[in-house]
């Protein structure tokens, strides 16, 4: 693969993190003739949990209506080429290569950061293929997001917020609602996920200081489960359709906030029942509650054995994880499950696993591979066992999955979770 090479270099020139600015980027966009103002209509998906759940939904139903979709998301999981989708198609590493190359030759040696500068990559092969529309994922917060410098989206879309990379937007939910609330923009309609109160009225304030119209769930839309799929109303329509091929109850809510982007956006991109049928039922999201199917850690499972796969690292997503670990135990009370979790020292493991106890069976910590500000597996056993559990370290995936097995004398599911960076290296050899 070329652009992962290239990515290695490009990590050695750019840090990861700055001071959080717009600043930088938006040097190097107007030595690059300002490709973010010759994009397609875009809509900006910003908040904690289900941003790429809803991306990949919105691309699902808009190629199923024919379209030529761009995306940008974060992080990508095996390639640092999956974060650029180019008219429905991953960016082929030679054209990645040479953009990137072109953006560090216009860039004449200025600090940036590598986020900074992969996104003017992405926006310069945005500019110069033609699509209908882009959909792009913000990477942190909003305000000061490199996805930011688009002045006039189509649409803006947050999701549900949670605490979450605190050290960088607050450490209340107000004031990361408020980093978040930096994406809405003057007159461009705001599809608004269920939030938690305070950060709701952080939202409100800002769309009224700004004059940007609100679609809130609860309020102007809603959406629920069914017995054979969902059931999305506003005040003049309702739509039954099928749940969305994504595991997880929390997906109802995402697929709301879909649908809701969908019908502000029916006039511009008009989408027939058919297609949101078509995308909803194929819609595919990597390593979000993904049962693992083909692998060689398969070969180690037993009888009736399952293997699970979850990239979400915060508060948010491990009750997402919980919930999903809480049906089983009600459904299929005869199977154990446990989880194999491996995170990094910017995460709270004690808060993460604190969610699991009286849910998990056995937890086996895990240090990600290559990963040098990683958790080290004993302390990721001490975190578990201070949260109630049975946790224990182990050495690497494959140990952890075959010390749970040897402890187990029935059908066992384990989930393997806490955070992308473990995702894909567990994606690497396994879909």
């Amino acid at each position: 693969m070329i652009s992962d090479p290239i990515l290695d270099r490009l990590s050695t020139l750019f840090p990861k993190s700055m001071e959080l600015s717009l600043d930088r980027l938006r040097a190097l966009l107007a030595a690059l003739d300002h490709p973010e103002r010759r994009l397609p209509p875009v809509i900006h998906v910003a908040g904690t949990n289900g941003k790429g759940s809803i991306v990949a939904m919105l691309r699902a139903i808009h190629e199923a209506s024919g379209r030529r979709v761009h995306a940008y998301i974060t992080p990508h999981l095996v390639r640092f080429s999956e974060r650029i989708t180019l008219a429905n198609h991953e960016i082929e590493d030679p054209v990645f290569a040479d953009i990137l190359e072109e953006c560090e030759t216009a860039n004449q040696g200025r600090p940036i950061t590598l986020f900074e500068i992969t996104t003017a990559a992405g926006f310069l092969a945005f500019a110069r293929v033609p699509a209908d529309l882009l959909l792009l994922e913000v990477g942190l917060g909003g305000r000061l997001d490199a996805t930011n410098v688009i002045d006039a989206p189509a649409l803006s879309v947050i999701t549900p917020i949670s605490m979450d990379h605190q050290r960088y937007l607050g450490d209340t939910i107000g004031k990361i609602a408020s980093e978040k609330a930096g994406v809405l923009k003057p007159g461009v309609p705001a599809v608004v996920a269920r939030q938690d109160q305070a950060a709701l009225e952080v939202i409100q304030d800002r769309a009224e200081a700004i004059g940007a119209p609100l679609v809130i769930e609860g309020r102007d839309w809603s959406v629920e489960s069914s017995r054979d799929g969902l059931v999305f109303r506003t005040e003049s329509m309702t739509r039954h359709l099928p749940r969305p091929a994504l595991p997880g109850a929390h997906q109802i809510g995402n697929a709301g906030a879909v649908l809701a982007a969908v019908e502000i956006l029916q006039a511009r991109f008009p989408t027939s029942a058919d297609a949101l049928v078509t995308g909803m039922t194929s819609v595919r999201w990597p390593a979000r509650l993904q049962r693992l199917k083909r692998g060689p850690m398969l070969d180690e499972l037993g009888p009736g054995d399952e293997l699970w796969l979850d990239g979400g690292h915060n508060i948010g997503a491990a009750r997402v994880v919980a919930d999903m670990v809480r049906e089983w135990r009600e459904t299929r009370p005869e199977r154990a499950v446990h989880l194999i979790y491996g995170t990094l020292d910017v995460r709270d493991p004690n808060e993460f696993l604190g969610v699991f106890k009286g849910l998990a069976g056995q937890v086996r910590g895990v240090a990600i591979p290559d990963q040098p500000s990683t958790i080290s597996a004993e302390g990721i056993a001490q975190a578990g066992r201070r949260a109630g559990l049975d946790a224990l370290p182990s050495a690497s995936v494959v140990e952890a999955l075959k010390s749970i097995l040897a402890a187990e004398t029935g059908p066992s599911t384990i989930m393997i979770c806490g955070s992308l960076y473990l995702a894909g290296v567990v994606l690497r050899d396994h879909d």
